[in-house]
């Protein structure tokens, strides 16, 4: 069985800066994309930032300049640096991974139950 957990989240003023994480645990043979997304209040789910395996890296416009991600390999963990906090930032971040485990002979989706970011103004 496969989890991917959160960590990171919390209340910070414009301006500010946090850091996400989000590791994936269990019979894991290979993490492929790993991303994050976020999804505010009425809305819906929108990418955030994306990063493959060889660490190639696309953002949403909206963070560019100003989030950046990262993912350790080794510990099948990817990373969110947000500097720059601006208070339509504040969502529900939520962790994905792309990735074959034991008994699959394909690539499936996965999620993260979501960590709560906000910025106050």
């Amino acid at each position: 069985q496969v989890q991917l957990v959160e960590s990171g989240g919390g209340l910070v003023q414009a301006g500010g800066s946090l850091r996400l994480s989000c590791a994936a645990s269990g019979t894991i043979l290979r993490v492929n994309t790993m991303g994050w997304y976020r999804q505010a209040p009425g809305k819906q789910r929108e990418l955030v930032a994306v990063i493959t395996r060889g660490g190639s890296t696309n953002y949403a416009d909206y963070v560019k300049g100003r989030f950046t991600i990262s993912r350790d390999n080794a510990k099948n963990t990817v990373y969110l640096q947000m500097n720059s906090l601006k208070p339509e930032d504040t969502a529900v971040y939520y962790c994905n991974a792309n990735l074959i485990s034991l008994g699959q002979y394909s690539p499936h989706d996965y999620w993260g139950r979501g960590t709560q970011v906000t910025v106050s103004s």
